[in-house]
């Protein structure tokens, strides 16, 4: 797909990923409707840009307001978008039963159920292009799922599954849709605990410039999925044919990830003494 004289829908703009995907796109000739949370970001992010090249709305899509305002920023955009890059997410590192139950929820509507909902307010839109897309930025972590993020690689498989089924129900249509993959990314969205691991565990991770060099290229190749980087690639493949194997291969990895993912306990809680428990 050429995206010279498109209007893109890009969520997640302000974010590491984010701003240098909208630079990208930009310079592939597109137009870039940015959508975040953060105004002052945003603002950051157009100013950056060409003039003309970059519109903003602030709007948090995990809501149902801040989904019916893009509705209305995507109406009024001129021309109307026929690409929806959704490039937003919640980031969750820790052991599962130590994670606050109310921001598991929150990560799920924000990386799952509101990319549904989006798409399916914005589909009508796309549909009056003749050729349309739908871009999803998943994650290594959507096709292996990695102790220590439990919630966050449920999220990101849930997003893979639906992108593939969507991708079959409308493959006799104009209106594609792609689910493409970066690895561990240089930017504030990993913790330090998180960078901690990696450097650890020796996982490679690239700047941000690159990934949005290789999304954009594979937006305009029309590639149905992608996953970036090696051996990510190769271990992603392989967990969806041996699964046991890698499951053998991170089972040594788990005294280091716990150690990383614990949540660090208060001065209170080191103190209370426990009983043993019966077993």
């Amino acid at each position: 797909m050429e995206l010279a004289g498109r209007t893109v829908i890009l969520t997640g703009a302000s974010g590491g990923i984010g701003q240098p995907l909208c630079a990208a796109l930009v310079a592939a000739g597109a137009r870039v409707l940015a959508v975040g949370r953060d105004e002052a970001k945003l603002r950051r992010v157009a100013r950056d840009m060409p003039v003309g090249s970059t519109s903003w709305v602030v709007a948090d899509v995990a809501t149902e307001e801040g989904r019916a305002h893009l509705l209305r920023a995507a109406h009024a955009a001129s021309p109307l978008p026929s690409v929806l890059v959704l490039a937003h997410a919640q980031a969750a590192f820790g052991l599962f039963e130590e994670q606050d139950p109310v921001d598991m929820d929150r990560l799920v509507q924000t990386n799952l159920v509101a990319p549904m909902l989006l798409a399916h307010a914005l589909l009508p839109l796309l549909r009056t292009h003749a050729s349309a897309t739908v871009v999803v930025v998943g994650s290594t972590f959507g096709s292996l799922a990695f102790p220590g993020f439990a919630a966050y690689s449920a999220s990101k498989f849930g997003l893979r599954g639906l992108t593939e089924a969507l991708a079959r129900e409308y493959a006799d249509t104009g209106l594609r849709f792609q689910y493409l993959s970066p690895r561990a990314t240089r930017t504030p969205f990993n913790t330090p605990a998180v960078d901690a691991l990696n450097a650890e565990l020796k996982v490679s991770s690239d700047v941000p410039a690159e990934v949005a060099r290789q999304l954009v290229a594979a937006i305009v190749q029309g590639r149905s999925r992608m996953q970036i980087g090696w051996p990510e690639k190769f271990f992603a493949r392989i967990n969806g044919l041996v699964p046991g194997l890698v499951d053998r291969n991170l089972r040594d990895s788990l005294p280091i990830v716990r150690r990383h993912a614990r949540r660090p306990r208060s001065s209170t809680e080191e103190n209370i003494h426990h009983e043993p428990r019966l077993r």
